[in-house]
C-alpha cells in the first residue's frame, strides 16, 4: 500500500483531461496520449519521474527526483514531489505538498506548474516539424525566427524561418500573468493576446534579479491595442529570480517567464524590430499543404490592392479600405477625398511591395497583419519606407483595410 498513496495523490491533484487513472489492489489502469520525448533535461526528467510514479515504479521515480533536484536544487517543484515521495516511504500522506508551513496558494501553484509541465506531455504539438500554426501565414525573409506563446498551455514555441517555412524548432514551459490573458488595462494582471515585435533587450545588470538573466520588451501596447483603448507598459519576455528554476503558469504582472536556462536558449535568436512574438490564447495547428493554400488565399488580396493602386482606378483602389478606416491621421472621409484629390494629376504609379510578413491575429474574428517594405514611385514622388497593415474580414467575406501607417 505504501507504493499506491502517491500514486493516488498525483492522479488526483495532476488530473489529466482525456485521462483515466485508477488504483486498484496495486494495478494501475491507465489510457493516455502517446509517450513524447521532451529535449529539456531538468523537465525531461521530472516528467520521467511523473511517469514511473504512474508505472507505480516508485523507488526509480524516487531515484529519479533524488538527481533532478541535486543537479538543480532551485527547482521547486521537482523538490517539493520528491519530498512527498520520501514522506510517503513511511508514512501515507493525503495531499499534494505535505508541508504544513506551506500556505494553500503556494501549493495549488506548484500542482498547477506540475499539471501544465504534464499536460505538455500528453499532449505534445505534432511531432513531425510538418505541422504549422495557422497564425503563421507568411514569415519575411529577414524574419530568421519567431516565437508563439499559447498561454492556455503555459507553453512558448521557437520556430525557424527555413526558405519561407516556419519549423518548430523547440518549445519551453513559460508563465504569464497572474489573471491570465486578454490584457486590456495598466496593472490587471494579465498578458496582452496579439501580434507583437521584440523592441530590444535589456541586460540583467541594468535590471533587479527578478527579472532573472535579462529581458526582451515587446511593443505593446501596438497601434490596434491603443485604438481599441488598451493600457499598461512594459511587457516584456524575462527570465527568472537567482533563487528559482521556475515560477508557476500564472504569476506575472503581464509578463511572459521562462527559467533563465530557456532564455538563454532563445536569446540568440531574437533581433530587435524584426522577431515577431505571437501571443495566442489557443493554436490551431496546420499540415503544410493546409498553411499553403491559406497563405496563397492572404496573397491574393493583398497583391490586388497593390495593382489596383498602380491602375489609377481610384475607385477599385479604394474598394480595399473599410468604411471604419482610420491611418496615416485620416479616417475614411479624409481618405478617399484625399487620394481621388491626389490621383488624379499623376500619370503613372509603381509600387513594389518586398519583405512581406502576414499574421492573423489572435483573439480577434478576421483580422490580418501585414507588414512590408514599400517602394513608391510616381511622376511626383518616390517614397520608401516600412508599412503596416491591418486588414478585417467582412460581413460579405471580402478583406479590407481598417489600419495603415508606417513603422518607426
Amino acid at each position: 500500500m505504501r507504493k499506491i498513496v502517491p500514486i493516488i495523490i498525483l492522479a488526483s491533484c495532476l488530473y489529466i483531461q482525456g485521462a483515466v487513472v485508477r488504483a486498484q489492489g496495486g494495478d494501475m489502469i491507465i489510457n493516455h496520449a502517446a509517450v513524447h520525448r521532451l529535449d529539456h533535461g531538468n523537465e525531461k526528467q521530472l516528467v520521467d519521474a511523473l511517469e514511473k510514479i504512474r508505472q507505480n515504479r516508485i523507488d526509480d521515480a524516487t531515484a529519479e527526483l533524488k538527481q533532478l533536484v541535486n543537479a538543480n536544487p532551485k527547482f521547486r517543484l521537482a523538490q517539493l514531489i520528491y519530498a512527498d515521495m520520501l514522506l510517503a516511504h513511511s508514512r501515507p500522506i493525503h495531499g499534494f505538498g505535505n508541508f504544513p508551513s506551506a500556505s494553500y496558494e503556494k501549493i495549488t501553484a506548484f500542482r498547477d506548474e506540475a499539471y501544465a509541465r504534464w499536460q505538455h506531455y500528453l499532449h505534445p504539438p505534432p511531432e513531425d516539424h510538418r505541422h504549422i500554426p495557422g497564425l503563421l501565414v507568411k514569415l519575411s525573409p529577414h524574419q530568421s525566427h519567431v516565437i508563439v506563446v499559447d498561454t492556455s498551455q503555459s507553453r512558448l514555441y521557437l520556430f525557424e524561418n527555413r526558405k519561407g517555412v516556419p519549423v518548430l524548432i523547440d518549445d519551453f514551459y513559460a508563465t504569464i500573468g497572474k489573471n491570465g490573458a486578454n490584457k486590456y488595462a495598466e496593472g490587471d494582471g494579465r498578458t496582452p493576446v496579439g501580434v507583437y515585435f521584440v523592441t530590444g533587450f535589456i541586460k540583467p545588470d541594468e535590471l533587479p534579479d527578478l527579472y532573472g538573466d535579462g529581458a526582451f520588451p515587446i511593443d505593446y501596447p501596438n497601434i490596434w491595442d491603443q485604438r481599441h483603448g488598451r493600457t499598461g507598459y512594459g511587457i516584456w519576455l524575462h527570465g527568472t529570480p537567482s533563487y528559482t528554476y521556475s515560477r508557476p503558469p500564472r504569476d506575472s504582472n503581464g509578463c511572459i517567464i521562462v527559467s533563465n536556462r530557456d532564455l538563454n536558449t532563445i536569446a540568440p535568436y531574437m533581433q530587435s524590430g524584426t522577431t515577431p512574438v505571437i501571443i495566442a490564447d489557443s493554436i490551431q495547428w496546420l499540415t503544410r499543404n493546409e498553411w499553403r493554400n491559406r497563405q496563397s488565399y492572404y496573397n491574393k488580396f493583398v497583391d490586388q490592392w497593390r495593382k489596383d493602386w498602380e491602375s489609377r482606378n481610384t475607385d477599385l483602389y479604394l474598394s480595399h479600405y473599410s468604411s471604419n478606416y482610420m491611418g496615416l491621421g485620416k479616417n475614411y472621409k479624409s481618405w478617399v477625398d484625399y487620394k481621388k484629390r491626389v490621383n488624379a494629376v499623376k500619370k503613372y504609379i509603381q509600387v513594389d511591395i518586398t519583405d512581406r510578413s502576414m499574421f492573423l491575429y489572435p483573439g480577434e474574428k478576421g483580422l490580418l497583419v501585414v507588414t512590408f517594405k514599400q517602394d513608391y514611385k510616381s511622376d511626383k514622388v518616390e517614397r520608401k519606407f516600412v508599412k503596416r497593415q491591418y486588414w478585417r474580414r467582412q460581413q460579405d467575406g471580402t478583406w479590407q483595410i481598417v489600419y495603415e501607417g508606417s513603422v518607426s
